[in-house]
């Protein structure tokens, strides 16, 4: 199988294979000969410690349009490779769970301030969630009291309600289980004197 490295957007040969080199690590298996497009040297140093076949063809060269001198060019790059190495640096740090202030790179500190932003509103946003959930929880605690408060009747109350049964059964006067207790004293003062 022959293998194409080149970091080309278009113009592909349906009849090739071809991989990016940006994203190689090593060789692949069954691999008899490769093709290396622009400069590629991990590419091709590992395929021939493999002892495979490497061809190398220069890349095509992109003509940018509007660009100043060359060496206007090559500044521009610089300061390109620096700011991704900037951040590069900045997310390597936030999947170590860290965050620290990139040196350089306009577009790097500017992402920087931004999640330093967002790090105070979830700080914040935090502080507030807990308030909340304190603020549930005595209410709910309060809530508890105030259920047990009404349904059990202060024990005065329950024995005066046990004794009004009490008279309205020894009259056989019938009453509901779930009366209340006002209108157990109305059917109590309704009772014949003797």
């Amino acid at each position: 199988m022959e293998l194409t490295y080149s970091n080309q957007l278009s113009g592909f040969d349906p009849e090739k294979r071809y991989r990016n080199p940006e994203h190689f690590d090593k060789p692949e298996a069954g691999v008899t000969s490769v093709l290396v497009i622009g400069d590629w040297p991990s590419v091709v140093n590992a395929y021939e410690a493999a002892g495979i076949d490497v061809s190398v063809r220069e890349a095509k060269r992109a003509q940018i349009v509007g660009a100043g001198s060359q060496a206007e060019l090559e500044k521009l790059i610089a300061a390109l490779r620096a700011e991704h190495g900037s951040i590069q640096i900045l997310v390597d740090c936030l999947e170590a769970g860290e965050i620290h202030r990139p040196e350089s790179g306009d577009l790097a500190l500017r992402l920087f301030d931004l999640l330093e932003i967002i790090h105070t509103s979830v700080g914040t946003l935090t502080t507030e969630r807990d308030g909340l959930l304190s603020t549930v929880k005595a209410l709910r605690e309060e809530l508890e009291v105030l259920k047990t408060a009404t349904i059990a009747p202060p024990t005065d109350e329950a024995s005066e309600i046990v004794a009004l049964k009490a008279k309205l059964d020894e009259a056989k006067v019938p009453y509901r289980a779930n009366a209340s207790k006002e209108s157990l004293e109305k059917l109590v003062a309704d009772l014949p004197k003797s």
